[in-house]
């Protein structure tokens, strides 16, 4: 089981623009964002925490290209090693009878593969458990979350202040 063995203060924003407009803030004054939850995907919510676009389509097209040399390597190889039939006087090797299974198979190895990767990347997955800092979180509330496990009193006084003047509806701690 995947534990972080953090104490985490975190907001609580009835709001999307309320939240934007904190994270926002944060930013300016260069304060170090642990993570953000929200219900739904929230539009300019990448831009306003500075992330870069993700990486995971160049996965995909690997995992594509994998799938289609293998659906086609594999069709070549079964009708013209293992079993070579003419089928209505097509020759061995027929390239365009190959291509729709060669589309299906880099379809599903794509799919499959980005999933795979996309699970392991952010943790997920059979077996693991991850903390939730809050239930409304899921349902209505949105949620900026600081680490402050190695933070001084003055740091959590200074990010506890900066939650409450953002218009955070509640402000609390837990330990995850």
């Amino acid at each position: 089981m995947k534990t972080y063995n953090k104490e985490v203060l975190y907001g609580l924003y009835n709001d999307e623009h309320d939240m934007l407009k904190a994270i926002r803030e944060a930013r300016a004054q260069h304060l170090e964002i642990w993570d953000v939850f929200t219900p739904f995907p929230v539009h300019g919510l990448d831009n306003a925490l500075g992330l870069t676009e993700s990486r995971l389509h160049i996965s995909g097209f690997i995992y594509g290209a994998i799938g289609a040399i293998f659906g086609f390597g594999f069709m070549t190889w079964v009708f013209t090693r293992d079993w070579p039939i003419i089928f209505g006087g097509k020759p061995y090797f027929s390239a365009p009878a190959f291509i729709p299974i060669t589309f299906e198979l880099t379809v599903l190895f794509a799919s499959v593969g980005m999933v795979v990767t996309f699970y392991t990347i952010c943790g997920m997955g059979p077996g693991i458990l991850n903390p939730t800092l809050d239930d409304r979180i899921t349902d209505d509330k949105f949620c900026i979350a600081f680490d402050t496990t190695n933070a001084s009193e003055a740091d959590e006084d200074k990010l506890r202040h900066f939650l409450n003047g953002s218009g955070a509806a509640e402000i609390d701690t837990k330990n995850i």
